[in-house]
């Protein structure tokens, strides 16, 4: 299937193919079309995608196991909404990001023991006839995982909240975020979000159903980007190697808030039993111009007690830091 974003109006006596005419035309049709639009300048191609088992043929070269993950929730607190559909994609990677095998997908629903929000079902397709009585065994999660190095997620800050209350095994593994860790920006791209990358690099996807974005998500690290020429994966391993320093603005001043905003940092209320702070992770060349605003923007003065503490993949993302 062949999506098109063309500069201009589509002239109204424009022929078109319907759907049975689409079934006689041939992929190699298809794509011949396809690349006379791209080469006209006037269009701009999006390819479905399709899920691939190989990226690269076996080498030699040592691989470890990553898992993709995503979960679609009933809404955004882990310590109270609950999770509907979770899948998990495990693909084998090489320490310098280049993927191997993609392997068999996991796709659970699961009754969250209450009605799924309209807002819910209109974002993701899912109901409540769905889910009713469905459940996932956190033992077939555990031996799913089996051999996993790392696991991955689209903005882990969420994901890992959500899935290390279903399952102790999520709290053992290091996790690392292809949404922040990435940057995006410096790649020249407008958004980080799933479906903007995805567009970006070519091709869409059934967005906003878990096991559809994990595929998605594999294809945009296995991609080399633009302005460093490495792949996403390879950055993003990068960055889960590296430990960050995780700072808390105790009691900063209420009026300098949207400084800390600017910089990056997260508001806690303690609600969860974490302290009531304004928070960033930094890493390790950051940590001392990072306490050097603290104590020239935010508090005015040099004698702050900060207390910054070391963090690896392994705490990232938790809530437990």
């Amino acid at each position: 299937m062949i999506s098109a974003n063309r500069a201009g109006p589509i002239p109204e006596n424009a022929p078109m193919l319907g759907t049975t005419e689409m079934q006689h035309v041939g992929r190699e049709s298809l794509e011949r079309m396809a690349a006379r639009l791209e080469a006209s300048g006037s269009y701009r191609i999006l390819r479905r995608l399709e899920p691939r088992a190989n990226y690269h043929v076996p080498d030699g070269t040592p691989t470890q196991r990553g898992v993709f993950v995503d979960v679609e929730t009933t809404g955004l607190d882990p310590a109270t909404d609950e999770i509907v559909e979770l899948a998990m994609v495990p693909f084998d990677f090489s320490s310098e990001g280049r993927i191997f095998a993609v392997h068999e997908s996991f796709s659970r629903f699961r009754d969250p023991g209450r009605p799924i929000p309209a807002a819910v079902t209109a974002l993701t397709g899912i109901t409540d006839a769905m889910v009713t009585g469905a459940s996932i065994d956190v033992a077939e999660i555990e031996a799913f995982l089996g051999p996993a190095a790392l696991v991955v997620a689209h903005n882990a800050g969420f994901d890992r909240r959500f899935m290390e209350r279903l399952s102790g095994a999520f709290v053992t593994l290091p996790w690392a975020c292809s949404w922040a860790e990435v940057p995006w920006a410096d790649e020249g791209f407008d958004s980080a979000k799933l479906g903007h990358l995805a567009a970006a690099h070519g091709f869409f996807h059934d967005g906003h159903r878990a096991v559809h974005d994990c595929h998605a998500g594999i294809e945009i690290l296995s991609r080399t980007l633009p302005r460093s020429g490495r792949t996403a994966l390879d950055i993003l391993l990068e960055s889960a190697r590296q430990p960050r320093w995780h700072i808390q603005a105790v009691r900063a001043p209420f009026e300098r808030k949207d400084s800390l905003k600017r910089r990056g940092y997260r508001w806690c209320d303690g609600s969860d039993g974490r302290t009531r702070a304004w928070s960033v992770d930094v890493a390790d060349h950051a940590l001392e111009s990072e306490l050097a605003f603290l104590r020239s923007e935010i508090y005015r003065r040099h004698d702050v007690d900060i207390d910054p503490r070391r963090i690896s993949a392994f705490e990232r993302y938790s809530g437990r830091t």
